[in-house]
């Protein structure tokens, strides 16, 4: 199972969209480092825990790697440089929608995936329908979440081509 590491941001995208059942019954483990998670979502989002998010620790040499990526990258918080650090360290994909963070990971050579493709990806595997992705980026948008609006909307007029041709 490929394990995908998430700043807050992803997780707060499918939240609002009403999506995190969904989410977690794809075929991805989702983890975030541990300082992210109570900084952030302890709290108030303890349940995500249950759901199957997952907490890692990063080792004494990986935070000093986000202390050298905080001097090379001035945007990203702290946290997200967490993220970002583990991501490398777990040798797979950061999940962010957030553009600092997203220039510093391609910069670093890490590959990025956002909100979009997570939900390209419940569509593909059966999770959600396209009309319950729509209504989710209606939720999102309304909420004041900020994505690629028209991109979202390309991307669910494609699927719903793509899904009718195979019909």
């Amino acid at each position: 199972m490929l394990l995908l590491i998430s700043d807050a941001n992803i997780l707060m995208d499918v939240e609002v969209g009403g999506l995190l059942r969904p989410m977690f019954s794809l075929r991805y483990q989702f983890a975030v480092p541990d300082v992210l998670y109570f900084e952030e979502l302890d709290g108030r989002h303890t349940y995500l825990l249950s759901m199957g998010l997952q907490t890692r620790t990063l080792s004494a040499m990986s935070v000093e790697r986000v202390q050298t990526l905080s001097r090379k990258y001035a945007r990203p918080g702290r946290n997200d440089l967490f993220a970002l650090a583990l991501a490398e360290v777990e040798n797979c994909p950061l999940l962010t929608g957030d553009s600092a963070l997203r220039q510093a990971a391609e910069a670093e050579q890490v590959e990025v995936r956002g909100t979009l493709w997570l939900v390209l990806e419940m569509v593909r595997e059966q999770r959600i329908s396209v009309a319950v992705a729509r209504a989710a980026f209606h939720q999102m948008r309304g909420n004041g979440r900020r994505l690629p609006w028209d991109s979202a909307e390309q991307m669910l007029a494609a699927l719903e081509t793509e899904l009718s041709s195979r019909s």
